[in-house]
Parts: C-alpha cells; sequence; structure tokens
C-alpha cells in the first residue's frame, strides 16, 4: 500500500476508534444516569413478556450455545484459519481482538456504577449489567471472523456473523438477562478494538502487499450499513414515543408501550450490530490485502 494510503487508512482507523468510545460513553451515560434512560431500558425489559411462552426455547439455544468453552473453541478455530494463511499477524491481531473486547466488557461491567432511581426495584439489587457478556462473545468472533476468512467467502462469513450476533444481542433481552444499552454497549466494545486491531494490522502489513480495488466489499458493505441504519431509526422513532408518554411505573404500563419499547430496543439492537459489521467490511480489503507470492 502506497504511504498516503497508509496514512488515509489510519486516520479512518482512528476516527472509528473515536466514534465507537464516543457512543459507549453516550450509551453509559443515558442509560445508567439518567432516569429517563432507565425507565426506557426497563420498559423494553418488561415487554419482553410479550409471547415470551414462544420464543423460550429458541432462545434458550441460542444463549447456550455461547460459553467460555465455546468462546476457546471458537478463538483457537480463528486464530488456526488466519495461520492456514500464513498469515501470523491476523492470527495474534484477531485473538488479541477477541480477548480484549470481552476483557473490557467484564471490567466495565464491573466496574460501572449504576445509580438506584427506584424504577426498577425487581432487579436493583443486581446494580449494573453493562454491557452484555454474551452479545460481546457472538460479536467478537463474528468480527474477527471475518478478518481471518479469505475474501470469497468473507462477504458470506459477514453477514451470518451479523446476523448471529444480532440474534445474541436480542435473545438477551427476549430471556430478560439483559437490558437493551447492555448489547448495544457491547458491541460499540467490539467495534472499538476492531478499529485498534485494524491499527495493528496496517502497521505490520507486509511489503508485498497488494490492496485491489476488486477486493473491496462496497456494495454489500452499504447494503449492510443501511439496513443498519434503518433500524436505528425505526428503534429511534419507537423510543421517542415512548419518551413522549407518561413516565408511569413499568408495572402500571398497558400492552402496547410495552410492546413498542420492546420491539423498538430489538431493532436497535439488530441495527447497532449491522452499522459496527458493515465499517468492518469496509475496511477489511486494506488491513488484509492479498500478498504477493
Amino acid at each position: 500500500m502506497r504511504g498516503s494510503a497508509r496514512v488515509w487508512t489510519g486516520a479512518w482507523l482512528v476516527l472509528l476508534a473515536v466514534m465507537h468510545v464516543l457512543a459507549l460513553l453516550t450509551i453509559w451515560r443515558l442509560a445508567l444516569h439518567t432516569q429517563t434512560g432507565q425507565w426506557l431500558d426497563t420498559v423494553a425489559l418488561t415487554g419482553n413478556q410479550i409471547g415470551q411462552d414462544r420464543i423460550d426455547e429458541p432462545v434458550d439455544r441460542v444463549l447456550d450455545a455461547v460459553s467460555v468453552v465455546s468462546l476457546l473453541a471458537a478463538t483457537a478455530v480463528i486464530g488456526f484459519i488466519a495461520l492456514l494463511r500464513r498469515r501470523i499477524a491476523l492470527a495474534v491481531t484477531a485473538t488479541a481482538l477477541v480477548v480484549g473486547a470481552n476483557v473490557t466488557t467484564q471490567l466495565l461491567k464491573y466496574g460501572l456504577d449504576r445509580p438506584e432511581y427506584g424504577i426498577d426495584p425487581q432487579r436493583a439489587e443486581v446494580g449494573n449489567s453493562l454491557p452484555s457478556g454474551h452479545a460481546c462473545v457472538a460479536a467478537s468472533v463474528a468480527v474477527a471472523l471475518v478478518l481471518v476468512l479469505p475474501r470469497k467467502v468473507r462477504v458470506l462469513g459477514a453477514f451470518l456473523g451479523a446476523g448471529y450476533a444480532a440474534v445474541n444481542g436480542v435473545a438477551t433481552l427476549s430471556a430478560g438477562w439483559h437490558r437493551p444499552s447492555d448489547a448495544v454497549a457491547a458491541f460499540l466494545v467490539v467495534g472499538g478494538w476492531a478499529a485498534l486491531g485494524g491499527l495493528l494490522l496496517l502497521f505490520t502489513q507486509r511489503e508485498q502487499a497488494q490492496v485491489e480495488p476488486a477486493d473491496s466489499h462496497r456494495t454489500p458493505a452499504l447494503v449492510l450499513g443501511i439496513a443498519g441504519l434503518v433500524a436505528i431509526i425505526v428503534a429511534t422513532v419507537a423510543l421517542a414515543w415512548l419518551d413522549g408518554q407518561p413516565e408511569a411505573p413499568v408495572s402500571d404500563l398497558s400492552r402496547r408501550p410495552l410492546f413498542v419499547g420492546y420491539a423498538g430496543s430489538a431493532a436497535g439492537i439488530v441495527g447497532v450490530m449491522g452499522v459496527v459489521m458493515a465499517l468492518v467490511l469496509a475496511s477489511v480489503h486494506r488491513l488484509v490485502p492479498r500478498v504477493k507470492g
């Protein structure tokens, strides 16, 4: 890659990292430290009771598949794929992304304070649950897999990975394990680590690396990004409508606001994961280019 292109790519990755951090700080501030944010989160989490008996079994299957053992196995497979391609730096970076994102999530979860405003007394003793560990595991594995996959199957991996992570994020809400802001925060943590991993790949790039315009995934990334933005807009409209309603005790709300909060938050979770994966897909051809020989 030419020097000027490398500089611009590095600047773009730094910007992405900063954007993810700022978005994470915004979610942390609004969801944990404002009464309105806590109320919206609680409405969405309470709305999961609508039709829950119909989706309990598939939700449990999705969540049970995520464990420490599965995370270790997935990380080993990701590293192995990179080593098969003789990309040592890629193997190290992908592994660091998975480990770093999940360690960061756990540190934040146990380090952040959640003020008690009396909005969700049933879960007051639980304290902070942001970010979601399950959502982080799924998203970090999905993003790392996109980095190590060959370009011919990378787009398929991106769509499947984004869908898998989004389903896990929504499943934590449907099961009542996490508030919607927890899953969104987890995806932002992964996006930030992906940008940092991209910088590492850029700095360790081989001299014979060839960045080919034909290897870019502009159309799939655009489709994924637009779909994610549309879902985020739907979530914003739903939560704005809900915010316009009187902030009554959640236990007194009717079915309609509970459903709007739940469905809107689920759309937001899906949308954020779509945008995060679209940004990765749009940049990966510059970070893992072809190599002569």
